[in-house]
């Protein structure tokens, strides 16, 4: 097999990859418990209703990004990395300690108080996560890392929104909830303690606290690298189209194909689906290097599947809009025009790994050691950004009028022009795509 695949064999990467994979699995357990809670429990909880709640929390979650990333890349270039990644890891039982209270006593101050707290903790980790790799990793193992990372991250999502969404509708749900995020925080802080001493790449750093300055300095040092500028800004388009798709697919399900939670849960395992396999081939593209050319496949990929939806959707809806009862999972595997619609789904989340994982790699390989964090936490910051936007943009489109393959639409148009700047402002995107199909496709250098 692939390189990639020896990497979880190696004490360098399997502690990492095992403690982020049992983050982002508990931490997405949490969320979709609290989400599906709030949602059809909403009085047991608060007297706000259940749709505003819907709408804030995911803000709590999104704003230490912006507040505490600038500080976060800070630690993470001063400090010994494995050490942090145990506090951390620490931190987050403690967070499940303040959700399970939460759940048990039906309050949702402590919810709202843990899920800030979850966001504190990925701000905090996501610097460490992506600077441990080129330190811990050679230059050709890169991607296959990154790409490892990725599929284990958007698995680690897929089973933790399933189990969420299970648990919250058990009878015990509070009881059950509550015993696996408190387990699953202890295996995190488990697997950690085996990550390997990391030594810190600026041991002599001055912290500046103020999050105001620090993030406008941060910003400012990667505008002034207009490379790593252009690849932030890719990585962040990357993310408000995923915050799209993912924030529209339940009522996609349900309104436009007329499904129930099961067409919904399949949209999202075929796109999860999809970003584990694009990530891993990644490194057998790209032959064990940082391969450009695979963004702008990637981003093309994302702009033709994502129209794609809109003409395959539309003409579904047409064809079902007669129709009174909801459909399951299963009425999808039984007409071409769904699996066409499948497919779609499928190839946005393939293209959409092949996209993401060299731009990331791309970031490390091209940062100084002393700055790799602080890059990272200013484009964590740029990404939260881009999904307010994304929600922002979507709340408009939908007061004109527009429906949700409309508003897919718009945001394929939107991918082209994001292509068309990226290769402007930096032909190397271009030139890299069409030496990359030459060599993959003619066999030509």
């Amino acid at each position: 097999m692939s390189n990639q695949f020896q990497l979880l064999k190696e004490q360098r990467f399997r502690p990492l990859f095992l403690t982020q994979f049992l983050g982002a699995f508990n931490d997405n357990v949490f969320k979709t418990a609290l989400i599906t809670l709030v949602a059809f429990r909403t009085s047991q909880l608060t007297t706000i209703d259940g749709a505003t709640m819907a709408t804030l929390l995911p803000g709590l979650f999104i704003l230490p990004f912006f507040l505490f990333s600038a500080t976060a890349g800070q630690i993470a270039d001063k400090f010994e990395k494995s050490k942090l990644i145990r506090l951390i890891k620490a931190f987050e039982i403690l967070i499940m300690l303040f959700a399970s209270a939460g759940f048990l006593l039906h309050n949702i101050i402590l919810l709202s108080t843990a899920l800030f707290m979850m966001g504190t903790h990925s701000t905090i980790f996501g610097p460490v996560k992506y600077s441990y790799l080129p330190q811990n990793l050679s230059e050709a193992e890169l991607i296959g890392g990154n790409g490892m990372l990725e599929m284990g991250s958007f698995v680690a999502i897929l089973l933790g929104q399933i189990l969420g969404a299970w648990l919250a509708i058990q009878s015990s749900s509070a009881i059950m909830t509550s015993t696996c995020i408190i387990a699953l925080a202890v295996m995190g802080y488990w697997t950690s303690r085996s990550v390997p001493h990391t030594p810190a790449g600026a041991p002599d750093l001055s912290i500046n606290w103020n999050p105001i300055t620090e993030t406008l300095r941060n910003l400012s040092f990667i505008w002034r690298h207009q490379s790593l500028w252009l690849a932030v800004i890719g990585i962040s388009w990357f993310w408000f189209v995923g915050a799209t798709l993912l924030a529209q697919f339940p009522n996609f399900a349900k309104t436009t194909l007329l499904g129930d939670e099961s067409v919904f849960i399949l949209l999202l395992s075929i796109f999860s689906l999809g970003i584990g396999v694009g990530s891993l081939l990644c490194e057998k593209l790209s032959k064990h290097k940082v391969e450009l050319g695979l963004v702008m496949l990637g981003g093309i990929g994302l702009t033709l599947f994502s129209a794609d939806i809109y003409v395959t959707s539309s003409s579904i809806h047409a064809a079902l809009a007669p129709a009174t009862t909801t459909r399951s999972y299963s009425d999808f595997f039984g007409s071409f025009s769904h699996l066409h619609l499948l497919a779609d789904v499928l190839l946005i989340g393939l293209f959409g790994g092949f996209y993401i994982v060299p731009l990331y790699a791309f970031i490390q390989s091209n940062t100084t050691k002393s700055h790799q964090s602080r890059v990272i936490a200013g484009n964590n910051i740029m990404n939260a950004l881009f999904m307010v936007v994304s929600a922002a943009l979507s709340l408009w489109i939908f007061s004109l009028g527009f429906d949700v393959p409309q508003l897919f639409l718009i945001t394929a148009m939107l991918s082209a022009l994001v292509m068309m700047y990226l290769c402007v402002r930096q032909p190397e995107y271009y030139k890299a795509f069409v030496k990359w199909v030459k060599g993959a496709f003619l066999n030509l250098d």
